[in-house]
């Protein structure tokens, strides 16, 4: 993670934390899957219908640089967003608010750039779409583990991912990676969907277990994590998918349709927690003082403080902490006493990056991490606990 340099000292408040394109939205919520052809996009558009069906104000970030399909499954295919003000405006389908690479390019052009190229659009979707107030984004990310996960993972202030994945053993294998990623990034997971799960019979109501079933919540078991539910295989979504309406949008009430009501409404219910609880720890205000010092005002009014020789000294990064052992590398003796912070930036929802003068920069510090190891006075002589009361 670059972070940029600034005048010392900096200072910022809660609200220049969150990226000024998502300012006005509540809930950011990642897409993911650890593979392709699980039916994570299906998913994504569906929960947003289902979503705005109980009266949220919901948009839909197609990050699927490589492989955009909201366009056709919103029925937007070959229009192309209007550009305002240098900021880019998202279409409007199904009352979706949305944007995706596939309304930047003709229908079948293919995308073949590097990654590099790829991050500038996703930092464009961030940064420069003008997406308004709203209760929930969703972010239908590409399939895997990688630099678009990554960014939008450090960047997009995201409240939480919901795992896709089907029963199969080599759906769920992947799936474990993508969900192993979100947690070393503290980015709370949110729930597991299994997808395909069964078929029901529209003549007889009798479910048969074409790709077996129980996998997704068995993993969700196995993490520690809720099981938001199963989504049978219906040919009513492929068929509502590829004629650009979203199946909610149909009248639908078929099994697959209300399961994924029934998703979303558990979905919303687990992002209203997670986002009390993240806005419990996260810093109110944030400062550089003159001296070097960190000063962080934290949500229950304690006033935190920061020596830049203690923060550099105990980084956790993995140039400082041996990641196997857990040991610390760093030598203390070889860290000058007057070294300085010269910038900040917040990580997500969960962690401060510093730049420290002696040019190390790779450290991120949770911010539980840096509320245990507060210097202030009061914490020092006892008479704080040093930890949140969440």
């Amino acid at each position: 993670m670059a972070i940029a340099d600034s005048h010392n000292p900096q200072k910022k408040t809660h609200d220049q934390f969150v990226r000024p394109g998502l300012a006005k939205i509540t809930n950011i919520i990642a897409i993911a899957s650890g593979k392709g052809g699980v039916g994570k996009s299906t998913v994504a558009v569906n929960l947003a219908m289902a979503l705005k069906r109980e009266g949220a104000k919901v948009g839909l970030m197609d990050a699927d640089i490589y492989g955009p399909s909201q366009p056709g499954m919103l029925g937007a295919k070959n229009e192309q967003p209007e550009i305002s003000d240098n900021s880019l405006k998202p279409l409007v389908r199904h009352g979706i608010t949305f944007m995706s690479m596939g309304l930047l390019l003709s229908d079948d052009s293919p995308v073949v750039w590097r990654a590099p190229m790829a991050m500038k659009i996703i930092q464009q979707f961030i940064d420069n779409v003008d997406w308004g107030e709203l209760d929930y984004l969703l972010i239908d990310l590409p399939p895997g583990t990688g630099d678009v996960q990554l960014t939008l993972a450090q960047q997009a202030s995201l409240t939480g991912a919901v795992i896709v994945t089907t029963p199969q053993d080599v759906a769920l294998s992947v799936a474990r990676k993508g969900l192993k990623m979100f947690q070393q990034v503290n980015v709370p997971i949110l729930g597991i969907v299994e997808n395909m799960s069964g078929f029901v019979c529209k003549h007889c109501g009798k479910t048969s277990e074409i790709f077996r079933v129980g996998g997704g919540r068995k993993m969700a078991l196995e993490f520690g994590v809720p099981f938001l539910g199963a989504i049978p295989l219906d040919p009513e979504i492929v068929m509502s998918g590829d004629n650009g309406q979203p199946v909610l949008e149909t009248g639908s009430n078929s099994p697959a349709a209300q399961a994924v009501v029934s998703i979303a409404r558990k979905l919303g219910q687990y992002a209203a927690a997670e986002h009390s609880r993240t806005s419990a720890i996260e810093p109110q205000e944030v400062e550089i003082l003159a001296n070097s010092d960190l000063s962080i005002l934290w949500p229950d009014g304690h006033q935190g403080m920061h020596k830049a020789y203690s923060l550099r000294i105990k980084c956790p990064c993995a140039q400082c902490v041996d990641e196997d052992s857990g040991k610390r590398t760093i030598d203390p003796k070889r860290v000058p006493l007057g070294i300085k912070i010269e910038a900040f930036d917040n990580v997500g929802r969960y962690a401060l990056g510093l730049k420290f003068s002696d040019g190390h920069s790779t450290g991120l510090f949770a911010f539980t991490y840096l509320r245990e190891m507060c210097e202030c006075e009061s914490c020092r002589s006892g008479n704080q606990k040093g930890s949140f009361s969440v």
